[in-house]
């Protein structure tokens, strides 16, 4: 039996609660026993729980995961006993899913969740993807279980606008389900699906309905158990709870402050992996636990309530690895029909997968090694620098939060976009499951705030520590960024310039840098990514914002420019008139038809130093690079201070620009000629010397002249300012 309650206004019928002992605050006296060590005198409640299961009912288009996960979890009610048994779930169902859950809707994922035969669960911030409206009509109406919200409130009030809790009868006990979502939401999902309703505190919602359904008033509802589901829970980088508490935040408010009306607590939203016995703020002891994501583990906690009073005794909690076959399971009702919604998905993703969705001009490809046909991940990209690209556009949509720099790491693009069709498509199609084929892991996109020194840092970081599988791994960055390096340099000063907009990188000020959920968490040893500050999830998961990015646009065509390349003693001091020398390399992409540049220009400011030719040709190191120029050109007579030199590949486009700063040659120290001693002058017909360029730097022009002139300038200052002082001493 299940009886859900959007509030306090909704009287519960004396039947539907059984009168056992409910004393409000009742401290609890559970003891915490190995699993399965419940005293059978006492009555057994088992709670099989998920979190953060995001569609995976399929990975790699076989629904062996999903069938695992079903598998897994018709085992453990087996052998804990169907009948004394719920299947709840800590929220994030859906969202942020694979092609073949995404592709439609999620709907094969909710009745997946309907076939396991799931009771309740809360609401996660990845419900409100599509807005509050889709999770209130077509979610929960394809749910034949309870959706959970005690915090989601009608917009500018306190009433609740979803159910709070739901009532489910388990072995002759009443056991109460709170949800409640991070609130952090309205951050997380698009603002425009969500203007209906605000976001509060999710331990001060579930103690106000924990006390509600513990007071002894039948009218308002009544429980004998009360387990509290929280899509929220403990960050990474803590193995234990005492230092998961001592980092403080939403979790340790949870553990702490969770009434103690409250006999076992599920959290969710961070992925992480734990099974604790947490003291209640009345002085007993109770599991609270997270089981990662994915269905794997499985969170499993056991009851043990004393008959007689009605209190909770005994605890056990665990989590339960994912089977890793689901053959033994064939044959149970359950599974079965599980089993089957996951084929009839994978089948209608096939056909759902031929949609063409967008146009390519060109392959768009990952790096090509020299000994195989993809995925060199020491090289920059076509598709590498499209998606960081692709990622900075999604970010910077209305509705969106915003960035600065798009990055991507080489791992994360699991394959092509070819120009040739695979099928029957016309050439240069792109389909929906080739799109999503590119990144198959439904990342979420987050942003994250860090400084210029910590995005260096992070490009630092492509020279992997040692132990790492690969020794370096190429970011992909969007194309307002470009950056040189020395690679024969030391560890931490290989990165020698970085250009943001055009303009030289701020170590001092904050960046808003966009990526993959994986990628901003430290994945792939870019452990500075994760120190950075203001997290923030989109809501938005990878593989929409690629489709998104080919359905708005005619064609998308590669871009065969590079953004980084290598310079040997690169040169940030210039002397005019004199000769600058070094050697650039790396201006070749390696991706399917990328060009083999021939030239470069070497220009300061806008004016040209000269054009040098590449030489093409592979060299070793970290990383491997082709495409190599011997640059050496004269500064002109009159260029000083700051300016940028650029250097521009023919015929890709490869653009490198770094800051240098010009100093005045021999021909700007003055002349200490007084001229000729026979005082002849000029002559008249003499042509007039070749005026030198302008530099202009920081809102000044300067040439040979500028010297002279502000001194002129001064002295005239000088003489009005004299006068002004004579007149007033004079009135």
């Amino acid at each position: 039996m299940s009886i859900t309650s959007r509030g306090a206004s909704l009287v519960v019928g004396a039947g539907a609660a059984l009168a056992l002992v409910a004393t409000a605050g009742a401290a609890h006296a559970a003891d915490p026993v190995d699993p399965g060590g419940i005293d059978p005198a006492l009555t057994a409640i088992n709670v099989l729980n998920i979190n953060d299961f995001h569609g995976r009912i399929d990975s790699d288009g076989t629904g062996a995961l999903g069938k695992n996960v079903a598998c897994t979890i018709e085992s453990a009610k087996t052998a804990l006993g169907e009948k004394d048994t719920l299947l709840l779930s800590a929220g994030d169902n859906i969202g942020a899913s694979p092609f073949v859950s995404s592709s439609q809707q999620d709907t094969p994922t909710l009745e997946f969740l309907n076939a396991l035969g799931m009771d309740a669960s809360a609401v996660g911030n990845h419900e409100f993807d599509r807005g509050f409206a889709d999770l209130t009509g077509r979610v929960s109406d394809t749910a034949d279980f309870d959706y959970l919200g005690a915090n989601v409130y009608d917009k500018g009030t306190t009433s609740p606008a979803l159910d709070e809790y739901s009532i489910q009868e388990v072995n002759g006990l009443d056991v109460a389900v709170i949800g409640a979502v991070t609130g952090q939401t309205s951050s997380l999902v698009s603002p425009a699906g969500i203007t209906e309703v605000e976001f509060g505190d999710p331990v001060a919602a579930v103690n106000r309905v924990a006390t509600q359904l513990t007071d002894g008033d039948d009218a308002n509802g009544e429980a004998d158990v009360v387990i509290a589901e929280y899509h929220e829970g403990a960050t990474s980088g803590a193995s234990t709870l005492a230092e998961q508490l001592a980092l403080g935040g939403a979790f340790a408010n949870i553990a702490n402050n969770t009434s103690g009306d409250v006999d076992a607590i599920f959290t969710g939203h961070t992925h992480q992996q734990y099974a604790w016995d947490a003291a209640d703020p009345d002085g007993g002891t109770r599991p609270i636990v997270q089981s990662g994501s994915y269905g794997d583990p499985v969170g499993q906690v056991e009851l043990g309530v004393d008959p007689d009073t009605g209190e909770v005794r005994q605890y056990a909690s665990s989590l339960l690895p994912t089977l890793e076959s689901s053959q033994e399971c064939v044959g149970d009702a359950e599974f079965d029909a599980a089993a089957s919604i996951v084929d009839t998905a994978v089948a209608e993703a096939e056909v759902i997968g031929r949609e063409v969705i967008g146009e390519v001009s060109d392959d768009i490809t990952t790096a090509v090694p020299v000994d195989d046909e993809r995925d060199d991940r020491q090289r920059e990209s076509t598709l590498g620098n499209l998606t960081a690209d692709i990622w900075l556009d999604a970010m910077n949509l209305q509705g969106r939060p915003g960035a600065d720099i798009g990055i991507m790491n080489p791992g994360g693009l699991r394959d092509e976009l070819y120009y040739e069709p695979a099928r029957d498509e016309a050439p240069g199609a792109v389909t929906f499951a080739e799109a999503a084929a590119i990144n198959p892991f439904a990342n979420t996109l987050m942003t994250v705030d860090v400084t210029g020194e910590q995005f260096i840092t992070a490009l630092e970081q492509q020279w992997q520590p040692d132990g790492a599988s690969r020794p370096f791994l190429k970011l992909a960055v969007s194309d307002n960024v470009s950056y040189t390096f020395d690679p024969d340099a030391a560890d931490g000063e290989r990165i020698t310039s970085v250009t943001v907009d055009g303009e030289p990188i701020d170590p001092a000020a904050t960046y808003t840098v966009t990526s993959g959920s994986f990628l901003l968490s430290g994945g792939d040893n870019f452990t500075v990514l994760a120190e950075g500050s203001n997290s923030t999830d989109s809501g938005l998961i990878d593989t929409d914002a690629f489709v998104d990015y080919f359905t708005a646009r005619d064609v998308v065509e590669p871009d065969f420019a590079k953004r980084a390349i290598a310079v040997d003693a690169l040169p940030s001091e210039l002397v005019a008139g004199e000769k600058v020398s070094f050697t650039a390399s790396g201006f070749d992409l390696t991706s399917v038809d990328s060009p083999t540049n021939t030239e470069v220009e070497v220009l300061v400011g806008e004016t040209s130093l000269g054009t040098f030719p590449i030489t093409a040709g592979l060299i070793d190191g970290l990383p491997t690079r082709n495409g190599t120029a011997d640059i050496a050109a004269t500064v002109p007579e009159g260029m000083t201070g700051d300016a940028a030199m650029t250097l521009v590949a023919s015929p890709s486009g490869t653009t490198s620009t770094f800051p240098v700063t010009i100093a005045g040659g021999a021909a700007d120290q003055g002349d200490t000629d007084q001229g000729d001693t026979d005082g002849a002058g000029t002559d008249d017909g003499a042509a007039e010397p070749e005026r030198p360029d302008l530099v202009q730097t920081d809102g000044f022009v300067q040439g040979p002249g500028s010297t002279v002139s502000a001194f002129l300038v001064l002295v005239g200052v000088g003489m009005l300012l004299g006068l002004a002082l004579t007149r007033r001493s004079r009135s």
